[in-house]
């Protein structure tokens, strides 16, 4: 595979490209390529441990060019920037336009659900890589290429535009003269260390569905999904 394209993306060139390779390789991969092998060994191949490492260099990243553009400004403000930049949303939407999808290596079974394209593969995926930044290059180099490629999204944070998905939905449908949505979590999958939570938003005309990596990430993500098909309703002509 050509990692060359990607390199390029995110801004760091890797000495050891056998990381960013594992950064990409998801565990239905692993688990078809290497069938009855032991979880550790597996875990030597998939990116599921470098997540984990991923999610907190990139909280690190983001709070301290926070910090640093935004002096000042009070911890709740800064608090509220930070939880919408390192959303599940907003990694998997960062994810869609680097193209990541097409650098993952998946299972025959979840290419065939459209598995490079479901948000939470995308945002594992990216915080995956982040975390092979980091151990390829340190955590200058990791913090660089987060600057890069979450730039748009760092320049346009303001606490406003910050308003997380579950206010901005429960305020929606206030204005609508209906009650607040009910969240409810539907299945968990992976394993203890490693969770994927599967929560439903329900209102009352409609439901949406959510993914993440706590019951809190995945209840945004079905919030914000609710929001995005509310928009779309409307820009079609009506609710």
């Amino acid at each position: 595979m050509d990692l060359e394209p990607l390199e390029k993306l995110i801004g760091h060139s890797f000495a050891d490209p056998e990381l960013l390779l594992r950064a990409l390789t998801h565990r239905s991969w692993a688990h078809e390529k290497f069938p009855g092998e032991a979880d550790d060994r597996l875990s030597e191949i998939e990116n599921e441990s470098l997540e984990f490492v991923g999610d907190s260099v990139l909280g690190l990243a983001v709070a301290e060019w926070l910090y640093r553009t935004h002096p000042g400004m009070n911890e709740g403000d800064l608090t509220m920037m930070k939880h919408r930049l390192v959303s599940s949303t907003t990694l998997s939407e960062i994810a869609l336009s680097l193209d990541l999808g097409s650098f993952i290596r998946l299972g025959r079974g979840e290419i065939k659900t459209g598995g490079a394209e479901k948000p939470a593969i995308l945002a594992d995926a990216l915080e995956a890589v982040i975390a092979a930044v980091f151990f390829d290059g340190g955590y200058a180099a990791a913090a660089k290429c987060v600057a890069q490629i979450f730039a748009a999204d760092l320049a346009n944070a303001t606490p406003r535009a910050s308003n997380d998905s579950k206010t901005m939905l429960q305020e929606r449908l206030q204005a609508a003269k209906m009650a607040a949505p009910t969240y409810s979590l539907i299945s968990t999958e992976g394993m203890p260390h490693n969770r994927t939570f599967v929560v439903e938003a329900r209102w009352a005309n409609g439901s949406s569905v959510g993914t993440g990596r706590s019951i809190k990430s995945a209840e945004m993500m079905a919030a914000s999904e609710a929001l995005s098909s509310f928009a779309a309703k409307e820009t079609d002509g009506g609710e």
